[in-house]
């Protein structure tokens, strides 16, 4: 485990989002946190089936090499540490190399995302993706993962919209607020300014510069081949 996080694509999630804990968290419900933390530990040897960040999570830590790593993944979670537990416990059933994670019983998630350094979080608590969101960090709310094959099981593929994602939601304030007039007006006498950035931004330039990594060690792979293949035709 690298001894701080500088210059990683840090993804910080909760446990909900990475394994499918839906049946455990209606308990917590209708139950309570003391019925749910007797659940989780009932099932501590039981791996928890696949959430609906898995693949993601899954496809981005193959970025990292035994000799690199530039990503990393925490969970952070208002779950309890017994969860905590089979998180970790079904990470390693699932060759998930995580090794970092916070469990803050019921606690919000967000203030620990400075300290984090991370560029996105990913919840499936409304409230803290809210929090997130107003702090300034790309964050998302996830829900239940849908029944269906992941058509490129090794790309990693992000679809993001822009304004109010990508870019400031300012256009689109001015037309809810003035109409479409105005907004046709601003769009205009701003045609040759750059938008203002918006929430995932930060998220899409770390993702940029990790696409460049793994170009440049590609290519130096590819001219390595090159050159071996040069010698022993040689």
């Amino acid at each position: 485990m690298p001894a701080n996080l500088d210059n990683q694509l840090v993804v910080a999630l909760s446990s909900r989002a990475l394994f499918d804990f839906e049946e455990e968290n209606s308990v917590f419900d209708a139950q309570g946190p003391v019925a749910y933390e007797k659940l989780q530990l009932s099932r501590l040897q039981q791996p928890a089936a696949q959430g609906v960040a898995f693949e993601l999570v899954r496809k981005l830590l193959t970025f990292n090499t035994a000799s690199e790593r530039k990503v990393e993944v925490v969970i952070l979670s208002q779950n309890d540490p017994v969860t905590g537990l089979r998180v970790f416990k079904s990470a390693e059933h699932h060759r998930l190399p995580i090794s970092r994670g916070v469990f803050l019983r019921g606690r919000s998630a967000y203030g620990y995302l400075r300290p984090l350094k991370a560029d996105l979080f990913l919840s499936a608590n409304q409230e803290d993706v809210r929090l997130a969101l107003e702090a300034g960090f790309p964050a998302a709310r996830v829900y239940q993962k849908p029944e269906r094959e992941d058509s490129h099981p090794t790309e990693v593929r992000i679809a993001f919209d822009g304004d109010a994602v990508l870019f400031s939601d300012q256009a689109e304030r001015i037309y809810q607020e003035q109409g479409l007039t105005a907004f046709e007006e601003h769009e205009r006498t701003r045609a040759a300014e750059p938008l203002p950035p918006g929430p995932f931004q930060p998220f899409l330039k770390a993702l940029h510069h990790l696409q460049e990594l793994a170009a440049r060690i590609a290519d130096a792979h590819s001219d390595g081949a090159g050159h071996r293949t040069q010698r022993t035709g040689t």
